[in-house]
């Protein structure tokens, strides 16, 4: 509010803002704005309405109405359907995500989520922090999956709240892991159980090119077109599926070897304790024994050099959920899709950003 003190009367003027729609009719809003002459500094000041938007001319009410309709439809859809210009929808839904990110408060993560979002074609990351207790994300940026785009995350979460981070679930990228333990000494890595199954997942395709490869005529007939058979849950498959992949793994014997030792390695992310979490590893490991499944020993050599990482998952203080990384990726990918790639970089954080929260 203005102080009168200092402050005489200068002029009225008259100011049409748009509110919320009655059915199909749209309402406006006829004000007095009064603008008044400063004594002391000999500028006009004019009178702040706190119900109005950043955007004078619309009222908070239809700003957040705006904001509400973008987080299910593209902007071209809520121009259309509200009959104003693109830029406007845009400028209105930012001013609702500022707003959703302010009442959200400041982040002070106990359990830390690490990917890296591609933004664009050739290569370009961005880095998303996301607090997988509250189920959000709370940081994007960075230029790309570097130690020192991750070191930008850090320097801004402060170092007091650094020391409260207990665990940092990640994939096995070395930036990531250096970048934690360089700022965050306290906190515990968890390599994520999807990526890591991702690459016994590429370790079984390999096998099956390589099967392809080795059989020649008729015999081929089995393994061709069944890669996502394969690579597939049983649970997840029809019933057509599962009689296929009960045909190829009838009839190809390294395929059936190398479809159960994946199957059978999920189970290590059952148990409460390291030691028998390390006995159950082993053993897995000296199956492969003589299977000459060399993409498989490659695999169990990058578990034992991350061994650290995925046995942190035993503890149960660290039984936190990990499919919230890979869904927030997947989420992230729609929005991309649905607005045919975004081009402004702060709207793109402040989507992301605000992907999780709830309306308001």
């Amino acid at each position: 509010m203005l102080r009168a003190s200092h402050q005489t009367w200068y002029d009225r003027k008259t100011r049409r803002v748009r509110d919320l729609s009655c059915g199909d009719r749209r309402i406006y809003l006829d004000l007095e704005i009064r603008r008044v002459l400063c004594r002391r500094c000999g500028t006009v000041k004019q009178e702040r309405l706190d119900f109005l938007a950043d955007n004078p001319f619309y009222t908070k009410r239809f700003a957040f109405f705006v904001g509400r309709r973008c987080r299910a439809s593209t902007i071209q859809d809520v121009a259309r359907e509200t009959h104003l210009n693109w830029k406007t929808i845009k400028a209105l839904e930012m001013q609702y995500m500022l707003e959703q990110l302010r009442r959200s408060g400041t982040p002070g993560p106990r359990v830390i989520g690490l990917d890296e979002v591609s933004i664009r074609k050739g290569h370009t990351y961005r880095i998303i922090v996301s607090d997988l207790v509250r189920r959000r994300p709370i940081w994007f940026g960075g230029t790309d999956r570097s130690e020192a785009s991750l070191d930008e995350f850090f320097n801004w979460l402060g170092p007091k709240k650094n020391a409260r981070v207990e665990l940092a679930v990640m994939d096995m990228w070395k930036a990531f892991s250096n970048s934690t333990k360089k700022n965050a000494p306290a906190a515990r890595i968890l390599f994520d159980k999807f990526h890591v199954m991702r690459h016994l997942s590429d370790a079984l395709d390999k096998v099956r090119k390589s099967e392809y490869k080795r059989l020649s005529g008729r015999d081929r007939r089995f393994i061709k077109g069944q890669k996502y058979t394969l690579l597939s849950h049983r649970e997840n498959l029809t019933l057509e599926g599962r009689q296929s992949l009960k045909l190829l793994l009838g009839a190809n014997k390294r395929l059936n070897t190398a479809y159960m030792l994946k199957e059978s390695f999920g189970q290590l992310w059952d148990y409460q304790r390291e030691g028998w979490a390390r006995r159950f590893f082993d053993q897995w490991c000296s199956s492969l024994k003589w299977q000459r499944l060399k993409p498989y020993e490659e695999f169990a050599g990058l578990i034992e050099r991350h061994w650290d990482g995925i046995a942190a998952y035993c503890e149960p203080r660290n039984k936190v959920s990990l499919g919230f990384v890979e869904g927030l990726n997947t989420k992230i990918r729609v929005l991309q899709r649905r607005a045919y790639g975004l081009r402004d970089p702060e709207y793109l954080r402040l989507k992301i950003l605000t992907c999780m929260l709830p309306e308001i």
